[in-house]
């Protein structure tokens, strides 16, 4: 019961410290940017990217990292698995859907107007 308690502290730590030198890289990155502020735009653009990727690979060594892939790799298999509409589905509900936009903006101005009519014919100003 130790060993997993130390275990999962000792990997909580390493985790920590590989997502601050993840950021620590990123920071860098762009504070090199605006630092060599004499190198060509190219280069430090290189250095942006540079800064990003080395983030993007310690953060993915974490606990954290992996979960994320794996998450991202469950999200590519259940996309595999929509069945996306054919054409003429959207095109139908698409056009039903603007027919009850404007049936419902109809509605809405006829009972914005009554409204208005009744409120100027109670105050007394129906003109």
């Amino acid at each position: 019961m130790t060993t997993a308690t130390e275990q999962t502290s000792e990997s909580g730590v390493l985790d920590i410290l590989k997502l601050l030198a993840a950021s620590g890289a990123l920071v860098g990155g762009l504070y090199s940017y605006y630092y060599f502020i004499e190198l060509s735009l190219p280069l430090r653009v290189l250095m942006v990217l540079g800064g990003l990727a080395a983030g993007v690979v310690l953060a993915m060594t974490s606990t954290q990292g992996r979960r994320l892939w794996a998450f991202i790799q469950g999200s590519r298999i259940e996309l595999r698995k929509v069945v996306w509409p054919t054409r003429q589905e959207t095109t139908q509900t698409a056009i039903a859907v603007f027919v009850f936009t404007l049936i419902m903006a109809l509605f809405f101005w006829a009972l914005d107007s009554f409204l208005l009519w009744l409120t100027r014919s109670l105050v007394g100003s129906v003109g």
